[in-house]
């Protein structure tokens, strides 16, 4: 059976039907086996998975969106409490060294150089980011240290980063 342009444009059901009839019982199965395995194909192998990266981006995004919520609610609260004067008399370098060695991060410190009065550049490589960031929030709150600027990188590895921070005390 040859196909032209013509012949394309003037298919109808009909002519499909015909040309299904004059297959051989064992032919008509094949094509239609044929076509229910691509319709199942397209239906879980397209259709199914994208309905699934959907939903799943949208639950993402409203989760997003309700965390985004709490944190500008805390903020204001969180803005109005000025951190606590360093308790002791240590030097900013110190008080890093020794609260890195306790958040388990004194293996991953880099390197260290001092700043102006009273600030402290630090690199760290291959640090796990949630034990970075809770040793900031624990540098802030017990020392009264704070982030004047950071920048973080991924490491390669899932939840390994690379920073350099610029730490202030008082």
């Amino acid at each position: 059976m040859k196909f032209s342009r013509e012949s394309l444009n003037s298919v109808s059901f009909e002519s499909l039907v015909a040309a299904l009839d004059a297959r051989s019982p064992r032919e008509r199965r094949m094509l239609l086996l044929g076509g229910v395995a691509v319709l199942l194909l397209i239906i879980f192998g397209i259709l199914v998975p994208l309905d699934r990266s959907v939903s799943h981006a949208q639950q993402r995004l409203a989760k997003k969106r309700v965390d985004l919520a709490w944190m500008q609610s805390v903020a204001p609260e969180l803005a109005a409490t000025a951190p606590p004067p360093a308790a002791s008399g240590e030097s900013l370098l110190l008080i890093v060294d020794r609260s890195a060695r306790e958040s388990g991060l004194a293996r991953s410190l880099a390197g260290s150089e001092p700043g102006g009065t009273g600030s402290l550049s630090i690199r760290l490589e291959k640090a796990s980011f949630d034990t970075l960031v809770a040793w900031l929030a624990r540098l802030a709150q017990q020392n009264g240290v704070s982030v004047e600027s950071a920048t973080v990188e991924k490491a390669g590895t899932p939840g390994l980063v690379n920073a350099a921070i610029v730490l202030h005390a008082g």
